[in-house]
Protein backbone atom coordinates (compact mmCIF):
# COMPACT_ATOMS: atom_id res chain seq x y z
CA UNK A 1 0.00 0.00 0.00
CA UNK A 2 1.28 3.59 -0.81
CA UNK A 3 1.58 6.41 1.16
CA UNK A 4 -1.07 9.28 0.67
CA UNK A 5 -0.66 12.61 1.68
CA UNK A 6 -3.00 15.01 1.59
CA UNK A 7 -2.49 18.89 1.21
CA UNK A 8 -5.01 21.61 3.01
CA UNK A 9 -4.14 25.26 2.19
CA UNK A 10 -4.98 27.63 5.35
CA UNK A 11 -5.79 30.42 3.76
CA UNK A 12 -3.89 33.78 5.14
CA UNK A 13 -6.58 37.25 5.77
CA UNK A 14 -6.29 40.21 4.57
CA UNK A 15 -2.61 41.18 5.76
CA UNK A 16 -1.58 38.20 5.10
CA UNK A 17 -1.59 36.57 8.88
CA UNK A 18 -3.09 32.63 9.58
CA UNK A 19 -5.20 31.83 12.08
CA UNK A 20 -4.39 29.59 15.25
CA UNK A 21 -5.86 28.19 18.41
CA UNK A 22 -4.02 27.31 21.47
CA UNK A 23 -4.84 24.18 22.50
CA UNK A 24 -4.09 24.22 26.32
CA UNK A 25 -5.86 27.69 26.91
CA UNK A 26 -8.35 27.82 23.48
CA UNK A 27 -7.24 31.58 22.50
CA UNK A 28 -6.94 32.57 19.00
CA UNK A 29 -3.93 34.34 17.75
CA UNK A 30 -2.70 34.75 13.91
CA UNK A 31 0.89 34.73 12.97
CA UNK A 32 2.37 34.87 9.18
CA UNK A 33 3.35 32.19 7.42
CA UNK A 34 6.89 33.23 6.64
CA UNK A 35 7.11 33.36 10.08
CA UNK A 36 6.11 29.65 10.89
CA UNK A 37 8.42 27.80 8.41
CA UNK A 38 11.39 30.04 9.06
CA UNK A 39 13.99 27.53 10.75
CA UNK A 40 15.15 30.09 13.11
CA UNK A 41 11.97 29.84 15.01
CA UNK A 42 12.16 26.11 16.66
CA UNK A 43 8.43 26.57 18.60
CA UNK A 44 5.74 29.37 18.76
CA UNK A 45 3.94 30.12 21.82
CA UNK A 46 0.70 31.16 21.90
CA UNK A 47 0.16 34.59 23.36
CA UNK A 48 -1.95 34.22 25.97
CA UNK A 49 -0.40 31.87 28.35
CA UNK A 50 2.70 31.96 26.95
CA UNK A 51 2.81 27.85 26.15
CA UNK A 52 4.14 25.91 23.30
CA UNK A 53 2.34 23.10 21.53
CA UNK A 54 2.69 20.69 19.00
CA UNK A 55 0.16 22.03 16.78
CA UNK A 56 -2.39 25.42 16.72
CA UNK A 57 -4.46 23.63 14.22
CA UNK A 58 -8.06 25.65 14.46
CA UNK A 59 -11.74 23.10 14.57
CA UNK A 60 -11.90 24.15 10.94
CA UNK A 61 -8.82 22.48 9.78
CA UNK A 62 -9.32 19.05 11.97
CA UNK A 63 -12.80 18.80 10.82
CA UNK A 64 -11.76 19.12 6.75
CA UNK A 65 -8.98 17.08 7.35
CA UNK A 66 -11.60 14.48 9.20
CA UNK A 67 -13.65 14.39 6.22
CA UNK A 68 -10.82 13.97 3.69
CA UNK A 69 -9.47 11.11 5.07
CA UNK A 70 -13.33 9.76 5.86
CA UNK A 71 -13.95 10.23 2.10
CA UNK A 72 -10.76 8.70 1.11
CA UNK A 73 -11.65 5.60 3.02
CA UNK A 74 -15.12 5.00 2.14
CA UNK A 75 -13.32 5.48 -1.46
CA UNK A 76 -10.68 2.49 -0.81
CA UNK A 77 -13.09 0.13 0.87
CA UNK A 78 -15.61 0.52 -1.74
CA UNK A 79 -13.46 -0.26 -4.38
CA UNK A 80 -11.96 -3.18 -2.82
CA UNK A 81 -15.65 -4.47 -1.99
CA UNK A 82 -16.45 -4.21 -6.02
CA UNK A 83 -13.16 -6.03 -6.60
CA UNK A 84 -14.56 -8.87 -4.40
CA UNK A 85 -18.17 -8.83 -6.30
CA UNK A 86 -16.25 -9.49 -9.66
CA UNK A 87 -13.67 -12.03 -7.93
CA UNK A 88 -16.33 -13.93 -5.96
CA UNK A 89 -19.09 -13.91 -9.75
CA UNK A 90 -19.51 -17.31 -10.69
CA UNK A 91 -18.10 -19.08 -7.94
CA UNK A 92 -21.10 -20.23 -5.94
CA UNK A 93 -21.14 -17.43 -3.74
CA UNK A 94 -22.49 -14.09 -4.06
CA UNK A 95 -21.54 -10.67 -3.06
CA UNK A 96 -22.49 -7.62 -3.22
CA UNK A 97 -20.79 -4.42 -3.02
CA UNK A 98 -24.12 -1.93 -2.69
CA UNK A 99 -23.84 1.73 -3.73
CA UNK A 100 -21.11 3.78 -3.56
CA UNK A 101 -21.36 5.90 -0.34
CA UNK A 102 -21.90 9.48 -0.32
CA UNK A 103 -19.22 11.74 0.66
CA UNK A 104 -19.50 14.06 3.32
CA UNK A 105 -19.09 17.48 2.52
CA UNK A 106 -15.49 19.19 3.12
CA UNK A 107 -16.76 22.79 4.20
CA UNK A 108 -13.75 25.36 3.00
CA UNK A 109 -11.33 27.05 5.64
CA UNK A 110 -12.03 30.81 6.07
CA UNK A 111 -10.02 33.04 7.91
CA UNK A 112 -12.79 34.14 9.76
CA UNK A 113 -11.49 36.12 13.24
CA UNK A 114 -10.99 39.41 12.08
CA UNK A 115 -10.95 41.66 15.82
CA UNK A 116 -7.14 41.09 16.32
CA UNK A 117 -4.54 44.26 16.73
CA UNK A 118 -1.02 44.17 14.99
CA UNK A 119 1.48 43.60 17.85
CA UNK A 120 5.40 44.62 17.48
CA UNK A 121 7.45 42.22 19.29
CA UNK A 122 10.61 44.22 19.72
CA UNK A 123 12.88 40.70 21.27
CA UNK A 124 12.64 39.15 17.59
CA UNK A 125 11.04 42.01 15.23
CA UNK A 126 8.06 39.83 14.66
CA UNK A 127 4.60 40.66 14.28
CA UNK A 128 1.35 38.80 15.60
CA UNK A 129 -2.13 39.62 15.46
CA UNK A 130 -3.42 39.45 19.18
CA UNK A 131 -6.64 39.96 20.85
CA UNK A 132 -7.08 43.50 21.98
CA UNK A 133 -7.40 42.88 25.40
CA UNK A 134 -3.82 41.18 25.12
CA UNK A 135 -2.65 44.23 24.13
CA UNK A 136 -3.58 46.39 27.06
CA UNK A 137 -2.11 44.06 29.17
CA UNK A 138 0.50 41.84 28.32
CA UNK A 139 0.89 39.30 26.01
CA UNK A 140 4.31 36.60 25.53
CA UNK A 141 5.73 36.72 22.14
CA UNK A 142 5.07 34.22 20.03
CA UNK A 143 8.32 33.76 18.26
CA UNK A 144 10.56 33.39 21.78
CA UNK A 145 7.92 33.21 25.11
CA UNK A 146 9.32 36.07 26.45
CA UNK A 147 6.43 37.68 27.97
CA UNK A 148 5.85 41.53 26.52
CA UNK A 149 4.40 44.39 28.57
CA UNK A 150 3.78 46.63 25.50
CA UNK A 151 5.84 49.72 27.09
CA UNK A 152 8.55 51.06 24.63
Amino acid sequence: MTDTNFEIKIPTDNDGYILFKCPKCTNYFKVKPSDVEDDGILQIFCPACGLSSENYLTDDIIELALSKVGNYANNLIFQEMKKWEQEFSGSGLSFKAGKKPTEEYEVPIRSTIEAMNVRLYQCCARTAKIKPLLEMTSSYCPFCGVKDFGTE
